[in-house]
């Protein structure tokens, strides 16, 4: 049985997710894992190049988009690691990444979900680190008023500009693009949430998980590379607008409007 799975969901990045399934073979060491990715219906031939170049992966090829969570969860329901990582198929594993995280998770047995640092391709740091959402912070973002007043003091909080990388703590919420959960965390609180199309599924288990008793931590002794929302990018703007807004919506439907 694999101490860790990885699970990547994949929507027309063929050649992004190319590269970092080679990362991970080149960085797995020594860790026992399996890779399963999720295609949501890509029009890019990613099936074909999974099939032709990575046998050994396991692919769940869907008909159609089912979105982020609903992927993820195809992936986990086929999964068998003691750890699954939820991980994007545009970021790029870099030394010992993997098991840095597995070894973080072993020795911290309240640790429930963890993240790492995220690195932009040039090796500048990208923040991946958030506090738990608040309506008046998304109301700003979404009307686009932080393109005018960028610190403005509720966006301030909510994206955590004060957040020292260079220290692991634990934290509200870590980014979903390197995602990793202890399959307790799972067998307790349950999948992700499937009405979350896209955004907030990842805020959403976090808020269940710190419910249920469990940490979130942020790690700074592992870091990766992440291109960032390579397929969110493909997406025309007022789609991206609106799935967020519902996404956002329901999240607060769910949780209540006050910040946790």
């Amino acid at each position: 049985m694999p101490e860790l799975s990885i699970i990547i969901v994949s929507w027309n990045v063929k050649k992004l997710l190319k590269e970092c399934l080679l990362s991970i073979s080149k960085h797995q060491g020594k860790l026992e894992l399996e890779v399963i990715v999720v295609d949501n219906a890509s029009t890019d031939k990613t099936v074909e190049m999974i099939k032709n170049e990575f046998a050994q992966i396991k692919l769940i090829p869907n008909s159609t988009n089912l979105g982020f969570a609903a992927a993820n969860n195809q992936g986990i329901l086929k999964s068998q690691g003691q750890f699954i990582l939820v991980l994007n198929p545009d970021t790029k594993i870099i030394k010992d990444a993997l098991q840095k995280m597995v070894s973080f998770m072993k020795k911290n047995p309240q640790v429930g979900i963890a993240g790492c640092k995220h690195l932009n391709p040039d090796w500048t740091l990208q923040p991946s680190v958030r506090r738990f959402p608040n309506p008046l912070a998304l109301f700003f973002i979404f009307a686009k008023i932080t393109k005018f007043i960028p610190n403005i003091p509720p966006v301030y909080n909510y994206l955590a500009k004060d957040f020292n990388y260079k220290i692991t703590q634990p934290v509200d919420q870590v980014a979903g693009s390197f995602f990793m959960i202890r399959r307790q965390v799972i067998d307790e609180i349950g999948l992700f949430d499937e009405n979350f199309f896209t955004w907030f599924e990842e805020v959403d288990l976090c808020q269940r998980a710190k419910s249920a008793g469990w940490q979130i931590w942020y790690n700074s002794d592992t870091e990766i590379i992440h291109h960032g929302g390579q397929s969110f990018n493909q997406l025309k703007t007022w789609r991206k607008q609106n799935l967020f807004f519902q996404s956002a919506c329901y999240y607060f439907q769910k949780h209540g409007l006050k910040k946790d």
